[in-house]
């Protein structure tokens, strides 16, 4: 038994005085390059990472449904009909909201409530996708019980429904992807439109590199504020330019919209076109071995969401100037922005050091004390 399963067995015991059924596991992500583009059709490259988020369930016999967790251990009952009227409110959006999902998919499939308690290691808004880990592993375990026999890709529909509908962020299916889809030491390559996957070996600990995570501590969120102006200005951009999304645009056509458009969605745009461009070039060189390629274009990202689409904070930036200083292979801010988590690829020898370079930086600038930690490509939702 994993601590993540002996501490929310114990949490489930205590709140309910019954055992649970089962657990069930999802990993968070962190995306390798390719950002903002998942709503825009367009490609992605995020893993799977070795910090998840797990359940324990049972089914009851009647139609209440009881949630508690580590972060919370006050007790939300709600209930079926709640549901069916998407009567729900804070962190019990994430498993109702899933449960609502699958319901609108299968209506006959949730015929009873049910107990549920989550015990969660991913960062809560650090741009890991810890709301994507819990809906994903409700919607696993709600697929086992029920006996669903949905597929990965329908998993991560319901994610993603649960999250645009029930939580009201306007995010796209990359999140829940990565969850359901990841596999050890490969990245999940997206096509968003087609929802065709690949898994893409990334080559990282033969090469005696790691991926160092820095969470620095400057908090998002996604229902709110900036990330619906930017994708709202894609769809100013990509109306304007006469496509039904950005995804079908290449780096050719910028000179056109850039006589079409402002020069605020211009830049929006151009972001979204060379970041898919991006994610291509990185596959290709990723499949080929030349990380030093995919580094120069994980820098090269960063810029780009600096500059053209605005979603940096100066803490992002000082930890990817401080790693580059270092001498790393690449590194960029991820997520969804204004907050949340930065990247390096580096050599693993040389993890710790930046972590510290990191840590002088931003005492010395005042700021909030980030937190620095490596991540390894991990397999994605399913039953422990």
């Amino acid at each position: 038994m994993t601590a993540g399963t002996a501490s929310v067995a114990d949490l489930f015991r205590r709140a309910y005085s019954t055992e649970p059924q089962g657990f069930w596991r999802a990993p968070g992500r962190v995306n390798l390059i390719g950002e903002h583009t998942d709503y825009n059709d367009g490609f992605v490259l995020p893993f799977a990472i070795d910090r998840a988020t797990t359940i324990a369930l049972r089914v009851r016999d009647d139609d209440r449904i009881r949630l508690t967790s580590t972060f919370d251990e006050q007790v939300v009952e709600s209930d079926l009909a709640a549901v069916d009227r998407r009567d729900f409110a804070g962190w019990s959006a994430y498993p109702l909201g899933v449960t609502w999902a699958i319901g609108e998919r299968h209506p006959d499939a949730v015929r009873h409530g049910f107990d549920l308690a989550v015990d969660s290691d991913v960062p809560v808004g650090a741009g890991l996708s810890s709301s994507a880990a819990i809906e994903m592993a409700v919607a696993v375990a709600l697929d086992d019980v029920l006996g669903l026999g949905l597929g990965r890709a329908d998993l991560a529909r319901i994610g993603q429904r649960a999250e645009n509908i029930a939580v009201g962020a306007p995010t796209g299916i990359m999140d829940q992807s990565a969850s359901v889809f990841g596999e050890r030491d490969a990245a999940v390559f997206l096509d968003c439109r087609s929802l065709a996957v690949e898994q893409v070996p990334l080559g990282f600990d033969a090469a005696g590199l790691v991926l160092l995570v820095v969470d620095t501590k400057v908090e998002h969120q996604h229902a709110t504020g900036g990330y619906r102006d930017r994708r709202e200005a894609c769809e100013r951009g990509a109306a304007a330019m006469g496509v039904a999304a950005l995804r079908d645009l290449s780096v050719d056509d910028l000179p056109r919209a850039r006589t079409l458009l402002d020069d605020v969605t211009y830049r929006r745009v151009q972001h979204v076109v060379t970041e898919d461009a991006r994610v291509l070039d990185s596959v290709a060189a990723l499949k080929s071995g030349d990380l030093r390629r995919f580094g120069a274009l994980m820098d090269a990202s960063h810029v780009s969401m600096r500059d053209d689409f605005e979603i940096s904070v100066p803490q992002l930036d000082a930890v990817v100037e401080t790693a580059q200083a270092a001498g790393a292979v690449g590194a960029r801010m991820t997520g969804g922005g204004f907050g949340g988590c930065a990247i390096a690829l580096v050599p693993a020898a040389d993890a710790e050091p930046l972590a510290a370079a990191v840590l002088r930086v931003f005492a010395e600038r005042g700021w909030h004390e980030p937190v620095p930690f490596t991540v390894v490509p991990s397999d994605g939702a399913r039953a422990v």
